[in-house]
């Protein structure tokens, strides 16, 4: 059963929270590393490393991996800003972005659309980034993973939603096409959250 996601209590601050969220196969993960390495060297951007019980050799995203006893510790002790459950993993992001943020920055993380409450009542101010794709597009990338059939992808893509619900400021980014293309929207996105909080 996935975990209740948990926060601790928001702090009001000049910077913002940036959430990339979006389903299996939509390149999050390559679209921000595109980002960062667009930001390389910036003091007023900062891309959170999150906490996962999952090996960190396991491939995807570049995270600090965990045991489930080692997560429950860390969270106890009030190292996430934000903690959920999905898919049979557990992730956290770690307490220092609130001070990252605090201190005027743009914190930019992988999140997730389940836990996009908790982000807002920890994050004052909150943007939501929503990768999408088409569904061929998104199912072909899950079937070159090797895990599941075309057919199986499908119908899994098919009952779920590739909007973000919710009272929330959005961006979405289709990643259908070339990465460079959505990289350079995501990069936009980011420097309009720059200028629309006023940092640096």
């Amino acid at each position: 059963m996935d975990a209740r996601p948990t926060t601790t209590e928001p702090e009001r601050s000049g910077g913002c929270m940036v959430a990339v969220v979006g389903p299996s196969g939509a390149g999050k993960d390559t679209l921000m590393a595109y980002a960062a390495r667009f930001f390389e060297g910036r003091d007023d951007v900062v891309f959170a490393r999150r906490i996962i019980t999952r090996n960190a050799a396991a491939g995807g995203e570049d995270h600090d991996g965990v045991s489930e006893a080692e997560f429950e510790a860390l969270e106890k002790a009030g190292r996430f800003a934000v903690s959920w459950g999905a898919h049979g993993l557990r992730y956290g992001i770690p307490v220092e972005t609130k001070s990252a943020m605090a201190k005027g920055q743009l914190i930019v993380a992988n999140g997730s659309r389940s836990a996009l409450a908790r982000f807002k009542d920890t994050y004052p101010s909150l943007v939501v980034i929503n990768i999408t794709a088409s569904l061929d597009v998104l199912a072909a990338r899950l079937e070159a993973r090797g895990r599941e059939t075309r057919e199986e992808i499908l119908r899994r893509l098919e009952r779920s939603s590739l909007t973000v619900t919710g009272d929330y400021e959005v961006v979405t980014i289709d990643n259908s096409g070339a990465l460079a293309d959505a990289g350079r929207a995501l990069v936009e996105a980011l420097n309009g959250c720059l200028a629309s909080h006023a940092i640096g």
